[in-house]
């Protein structure tokens, strides 16, 4: 029954959870503001859970789900979706797959029976999945063929090297072309079990019956144990691609930072956004506002249970390049010997009201919740982050940032790339290193 089920720690009053026999949890998050409902269902598996054999798999999981149960096909699905007015959506990520409806909270219930449904009943039909195929490769191609996608999985590449962190989610194409209904069927048996599953609802629901249906839906689903994966080593490396008919130039490079529960995981937020957020930080006001070198440009704290990236965006064009990255490295230099009190204010105060905008959005709200769910095992509060943010001062930044730059860098290089950027970009990037190293 309800009231005899474990209840993890919450830090924040408004969030409930709950945990069936089997491991399978309940994620209730109630803020007052809310009319209606999301409930979804996260799956601690995606393409870091995946060998190189089957990478991909995940996705094409999520995209056969819909596509018919032991009972309904995939128009029934969509029909009864529809007939209740509710959104239905799904995801993969590197770390989960994410399966969602959103409509009015006296559905709560409802939704949970129907997303049940497909989690755990899909049929994957042959019929289906040889047309779903040549959708995901239409997803594949249009994915290979951008410029900047392809930047960032070479990035992933250079920062990981063969983990399966650095695996993409799209896949690979042969993998695509290959999977078998047999293929999809065993791997959700093997990674949608108890242990790796959270049912998360949003919104004034009825906790009680959604409770009901859940340990009759999931109530029996086998344990399992937690689809875990070691940490990465950082390896770093320059990565280049030309792709024909780009007139631009996309550069992603980057710098291991702590991962998203350690200690010192806001002093790596920080140091992002006082180098690269918003455009009076350094990176915008000078390479865009100043010098006209880009016409995009961006700086983000890219952080997992597994590990940390330090992520510089510049869009440009070729002659522009190495001016672009002569400029970035200069900045960098800069802030491993000095933050200054405004800048840190004004990143301070930008990440703070970004904090409190997602958790406003119920969708984003829930998703980090099952995230620490996965990895802590309990549900962090708004306060605590926000604490840990405060507590962030221009000495921990610059320390955090002569730290990253003692690694070695992770660049990637796409579009159209000038002959010996390579060459010139690992020589620029070793001199950087030095500065701090020695």
């Amino acid at each position: 029954m309800t009231h005899s089920l474990p209840r993890p720690a919450c830090g924040d009053d408004d969030t409930e959870v709950l945990v069936l026999p089997n491991g399978v949890r309940i994620l209730a998050v109630r803020p007052s503001h809310l009319a209606s409902t999301n409930v979804s269902i996260y799956v601690r598996t995606g393409s870091r859970h995946e060998s190189a054999r089957l990478n991909g798999i995940s996705h094409v999981v999520e995209h056969m789900a819909f596509k018919g149960t032991a009972t309904r096909d995939c128009q029934q699905i969509n029909l009864e979706a529809e007939l209740l007015g509710a959104e239905v959506n799904a995801h993969t990520d590197k770390d989960h797959t994410a399966y969602h409806m959103r409509g009015l909270a006296r559905d709560a219930a409802t939704f949970v029976r129907m997303l049940g449904d497909i989690v755990r009943h899909g049929s994957f039909p042959e019929a289906e999945l040889e047309r779903e195929r040549q959708v995901i490769l239409q997803e594949f191609i249009e994915d290979e063929d951008d410029a900047l996608s392809t930047a960032f999985k070479l990035f992933d590449e250079a920062s990981f090297g063969k983990h399966a962190l650095a695996q993409p989610v799209i896949g690979r194409r042969r993998n695509i072309e290959r999977f078998s209904r047999d293929e999809l069927t065993g791997y959700v048996a093997r990674q949608y079990t108890g242990s790796n599953l959270i049912v998360a609802v949003s919104g004034p629901v009825d906790l009680r019956a959604v409770t009901r249906e859940v340990e009759a839906v999931f109530g029996d689903m086998p344990a399992g144990t937690p689809n875990t994966v070691g940490a990465p080593s950082w390896v770093g490396g320059v990565k280049s691609k030309r792709q024909a008919g780009s007139s631009q130039t996309h550069l992603v490079a980057g710098f291991p930072l702590p991962d998203r529960f350690d200690p010192l995981a806001a002093t790596g937020v920080m140091a992002a956004a006082v180098l690269g957020e918003g455009m009076s930080s350094p990176l915008l006001d000078r390479v865009r506002e100043r010098l006209g070198l880009v016409y995009y440009a961006g700086c983000s704290a890219d952080q997992s249970d597994l590990a940390g990236q330090f992520v510089l965006e510049a869009s440009t064009t070729a002659e522009h390049l190495e001016a672009c990255q002569d400029e970035i490295v200069t900045l960098l230099q800069a802030q491993a010997e000095r933050v200054s009190d405004t800048d840190l204010l004004r990143a301070r105060n930008q990440i703070a009201v970004r904090a409190v905008r997602q958790r406003e959005g119920a969708q984003h709200r829930l998703e980090t919740a099952a995230l620490d769910l996965f990895a802590l095992g309990r549900v962090r509060s708004g306060a605590e982050w926000l604490a840990a943010l405060e507590a962030v001062d221009t000495d921990a930044v610059r320390d955090c940032t002569r730290r990253m730059l003692a690694a070695p860098a992770a660049v990637a290089i796409t579009g159209k790339v000038p002959a010996g950027t390579r060459e010139r970009t690992e020589e620029r990037m070793q001199r950087l290193r030095s500065t701090v190293t020695g």
